[in-house]
């Protein structure tokens, strides 16, 4: 019963971080979809455009030197926002180069906080200062389950596990850790030793 247990709780810390890269990989491929299908976001008199937000969050941002930047040619970082939140969304759901992608995520993230909602108070309005905070254990762990950094892994022989769920590959990014493979050759369950 114990084993069980035991077996349960590392299942479940495996694939703790997968819900997480589920709700940032979706909601950052929609946003950026989004973004690129608007009727205004591009339509600098539009209501709700870029150009328009850009200016309403200048005298607010943290970093106005940003926003003079992104206004110097707004569509361009339009559209380098819409393809990097795709991107990052990509990478993230899929488990391409987890650390990369989510590093992406949370820079989109961090520019947008220092920009537009940098204002928002109290702080805890502003949804993109927990975007930021979500990206970080992807940027740490990276995606080494359930992934396809863990099967590029195993192709490569890094890795002796299953590729469908990740077990004992070493991620292409770096993610894997030595910790996936303590069953050895037998596939025992050995539990993780703790650190002196």
């Amino acid at each position: 019963m114990l084993e069980r247990l035991d077996v349960w709780r590392d299942t479940a810390r495996r694939y703790a971080l997968l819900p997480l890269r589920i709700f940032l990989g979706v909601t950052f491929i929609y946003a950026g979809l989004d973004k690129l299908t608007s009727d205004t976001f591009f339509t600098d008199s539009a209501n709700g455009s870029l150009v328009q937000i850009l200016h309403g969050a200048h005298d607010t941002a943290a970093i106005p030197a940003m926003i003079d930047l992104a206004l110097k040619a707004p569509h361009g970082f339009g559209y380098a926002i819409a393809l990097g939140e795709i991107a990052a969304g990509l990478g993230t759901l899929f488990g391409l180069l987890g650390r990369v992608a989510a590093l992406g995520g949370a820079l989109v993230s961090l520019s947008l906080w220092l920009t537009v909602s940098w204002s928002s108070t109290p702080y805890y309005y502003g949804n993109d200062l927990a975007y930021l905070m979500a990206w970080l254990p992807l940027v740490l762990a990276g995606t080494p389950y359930l992934s396809l950094d863990a099967l590029l892994a195993q192709r490569r022989g890094k890795g002796g596990g299953d590729a469908v769920s990740g077990h004992g590959a070493h991620a292409a990014d770096g993610s894997g850790s030595g910790s996936a493979t303590r069953g050895g050759a037998s596939g025992a369950h050995v539990p993780p030793s703790r650190p002196v």
